[in-house]
């Protein structure tokens, strides 16, 4: 290099790019076989279809490979949506007051709208927008997947984000860094751990919902869609124990798949983003990366798209987007407009309210909302006092799985199964034990509406342990404090903001998962449990919208009652007061 002349990326034009290795090969036989499953699956999204008519389906174990390449294609979409948004709302809250004021709520109101309450608006609008072709029930699918995975990666980004410590935000100024560049150097760094485990359970739980989302039942109009989701759904429905436990098999090789390629890779990458972290300590690794990184040629190509990248951090264009939660000087006219939105926005919820209650009363009578109310209450016993059971018997291990790497690796894939395990396949299990011991349905059923939502207590707890600094482990030694003191004073202060977030998620997760575990069938057999889940269930079969509705906003009305009662006081006390 010549003296003088700064270094850049711009390479020599004799070294070109360099030969690729034994590695490189292997590396790229992955991407291509990856980038080929996904654009078959993808390509088959734009098939046919017209409303009535029926796709075939098999349970031939033969097409379950395909069915859950498909399967995965959905989920990895909705993933990527779930991104975008959070990216975009759970920034926004985090820095605006306003902004704040009206996306918190929306999410509170949106999170506690049944899946159903989405699938039956879903599937008529996509099928109306894409007629004639199987990308509208493809599409229905996909969002019914993306509202069980966003709202709680979102909550989870804007609780890091607004836990951001002071000393960063310093150390920007002094950079004179501008707020785009803030954002994706500091915050989202700060944010990223918590997030990945965050989308990792989010991935999981929407294999619940995949019966509902790719076996659609509205209005008497069945549509199944090649997957994982509707294979289970017809093997339930013929009573196929076989096909039930191929299902299992397949969902075990794929969590197990996508572990590996995708997360385990996320985990050990974001092990820079980590505030602190000592010499001996155990890292989380993944064979995927330390492939990648021995490579010639794909490292240099990764290198390139890695200074694509830096331009768009650091371009001057973006300097000018307004992202610091510094106070600022609001005139008067920026606050007469904010009072504006203010009232436009209640008006428009009013005239919403209004035109919703005409259509439910139009059919239903006081006396059958009065049921409603009091079926809601049942329901919403059992999401407090099973939400409250897990919050105890999952907190003291999570905590461990978190402070102790090794054990994350290997609790990963577990806990990742675990979480994604529809509550549809035991159906046969309750059912029969139910029938043989002649046992309370009311009771018996309540463990399946927490057997996905209680991962996301697990995950949350198990990334907020991994945040705490090193430097407070240290401390905590030193003076030598043990016990319940360490418990009181250390461990729990540091982990509650993240529990509350998991806990807020896996409430919300619980309302909805009423839906399926209040009703629970085998083949002819159709048991029904005293809740509003059933009742939501029950209606939505029969196609009956006004009831439906009614359903559904009660269940709205009492999920964001217990929001504002119980979750939004501790979330408060947890930014507050616990904020690292």
């Amino acid at each position: 290099m010549r003296p003088g002349v700064p270094h850049t990326y711009t390479r020599p034009t004799t070294t070109s790019w360099p030969i690729p290795n034994q590695w490189d090969w292997v590396a790229l036989i992955l991407v291509l076989g990856v980038i080929t499953g996904l654009g078959i699956a993808t390509r088959a999204m734009g098939g046919h279809f017209q409303w009535g008519e029926t796709v075939t389906l098999s349970l031939d174990p033969v097409h379950l490979p395909y069915y859950a390449l498909r399967t995965v294609t959905r989920l990895l979409g909705a993933l990527v949506c779930s991104l975008l948004f959070t990216f975009i709302f759970g920034a926004w809250a985090a820095k605006s007051r306003v902004a704040e004021r009206v996306i918190i709520p929306i999410i509170d109101i949106l999170q506690s709208v049944p899946i159903l309450g989405f699938l039956t608006i879903a599937v008529v609008w996509f099928v109306t927008l894409f007629r004639g072709s199987l990308l509208g029930p493809e599409c229905a699918a996909m969002f019914v997947i993306f509202t069980s995975q966003v709202w709680n990666m979102t909550l989870s980004f804007y609780q890091s984000l607004k836990m951001v410590p002071s000393e960063l935000h310093e150390a920007a100024a002094i950079f004179q860094l501008s707020a785009w560049t803030t954002f994706w150097r500091i915050e989202v760094p700060f944010a990223m751990p918590s997030l990945i485990w965050n989308m990792m359970i989010s991935m999981s739980g929407s294999w619940v919902f995949l019966v509902a989302s790719e076996a659609i039942l509205v209005a008497g109009q069945q549509i199944y869609l090649p997957g994982v989701g509707s294979y289970i759904g017809m093997a339930i429905r013929y009573s196929d124990v076989h096909a039930i436990l191929y299902a299992i098999v397949t969902m075990v090789i794929v969590i197990a798949i996508y572990d590996q390629l995708l997360f385990r890779v996320l985990v050990a990458w974001s092990e820079k983003f980590k505030m602190e972290a000592s010499a001996s300590e155990d890292l989380a690794e993944s064979w995927v990366l330390n492939l990648f990184q021995r490579t010639a040629l794909l490292r240099d190509v990764g290198e390139y798209f890695a200074h694509l990248w830096e331009r768009f951090v650091y371009c001057s264009w973006f300097r000018q987007i307004r992202l610091s939660t510094r106070e600022v000087m609001v005139t008067d006219w920026q606050r007469w407009i904010g009072y504006t939105g203010y009232v436009v926005f209640g008006a428009c919820v009013l005239v919403a309210l209004w035109l919703l209650l005409h259509f439910v009363f139009g059919t239903v009578t006081w006396h059958e909302v009065r049921e409603v109310i009091f079926l809601g209450f049942v329901t919403a016993v059992r999401v407090i006092i099973l939400v409250a059971v897990c919050s105890v018997l999952w907190v003291p291990l999570a905590i461990r799985i978190g402070l102790h790497p090794r054990a994350s690796q290997w609790a990963q894939p577990i806990v990742q199964f675990l979480a994604a395990f529809p509550a549809n396949l035991l159906f046969p299990l309750v059912v029969m034990v139910i029938l043989r011991y002649h046992l309370n349905v009311n009771i018996w059923v309540s463990p399946l509406m927490i057997l996905g939502a209680q991962w996301y207590i697990v995950f949350n707890v198990i990334a907020g342990a991994q945040t705490i600094p090193k430097n407070w482990h240290y401390a905590v030694n030193t003076l030598q404090v043990r016990g319940w003191l360490w418990w009181r004073r250390f461990i729990l202060p540091g982990v509650f903001p993240y529990y509350i977030t998991g806990a807020i998620t896996a409430a919300g997760g619980t309302w909805n998962m009423s839906i399926i575990a209040e009703a629970v069938s085998w083949g002819h057999t159709q048991l029904w449990a005293v809740g509003l889940g059933a009742y939501i269930s029950r209606v939505a079969a029969l196609g009956d919208f006004p009831r439906l509705a009614l359903g559904i906003m009660v269940m709205s009305l009492y999920v964001l009652l217990i929001n504002q009662m119980v979750w939004k006081p501790l979330y408060r006390i947890a930014q507050e007061r616990f904020a690292q």
